[in-house]
């Protein structure tokens, strides 16, 4: 799959443009929706301890319980979306907090493992290579009909290797690029910042995609 050069710098600075706000978006679930709402929550156990009445108590209880499970959940979200690691420490650290929700979520096992030092890439190659997995992923939740899959990074002198896999139900490949946006996508991105996505599948056998980004 190819992209013509201007295309290529259009479709880049749509996606950047994407991601800017999705960041924003996380940070003001974090900070701002989910900060409030834990200062609601201090307040309900607050009245909670003042409450006589047992009745009125156990309700103040239940408002305070699901107010705390409101907050998990944005708190989740805002993870899912943009995962705070990603920029402070990593893709690795990134991709094993978003697999800890993942597999909360899902109930599917994920199995990664990493070989090689990793080095440092840029912010743009760390979200487009974690945008790439988390699709792949949420294609095995949606489609692969399987409770395990693995990821394998390998980091050599200039290239970085990701092996994303699935022993679920398959799919044929070419009438999937013209169903799904989102494999189109994968691929898309990874041309963008000069890497490579090809995905192979056999029905009945599972799914592998190969992620290849040049380290200079």
């Amino acid at each position: 799959m190819e992209i013509q050069p201007a295309k290529k710098n259009i479709s880049s600075y749509i996606i950047q443009s994407q991601e800017d706000e999705i960041k924003r978006i996380a940070l003001e679930l974090h900070e701002g929706v989910g900060q409030t709402l834990y200062s609601l929550y201090t307040g309900m156990q607050f009245i909670q301890t003042a409450v006589d009445q047992p009745e009125m108590k156990g309700y103040v209880g239940d408002m305070a319980q699901m107010m705390e499970k409101t907050i998990q959940e944005i708190r989740l979200l805002a993870v899912e979306l943009h995962p705070p690691a990603l920029g402070t420490l990593g893709l690795l650290p990134a991709l094993k907090s978003y697999l800890k929700l993942y597999t909360s979520t899902y109930g599917i096992t994920v199995d990664l493992q990493n070989e090689g030092m990793e080095v440092q890439i840029s912010e743009r190659e760390s979200i487009t290579l974690f945008r790439v997995c988390q699709e792949a992923l949420a294609n095995i939740a949606r489609y692969a009909d399987t409770m395990s899959a693995s990821i394998f990074l390998q980091w050599k002198p200039g290239q970085l290797s990701i092996n994303i896999e699935d022993k679920g139900m398959g799919f044929d490949v070419d009438a999937g690029m013209q169903k799904s946006s989102g494999l189109a996508a994968m691929i898309e991105r990874m041309c963008l910042i000069s890497g490579k996505c090809v995905i192979s599948s056999k029905i009945g056998e599972g799914t592998t995609i190969d992620i290849s980004l040049p380290l200079y």
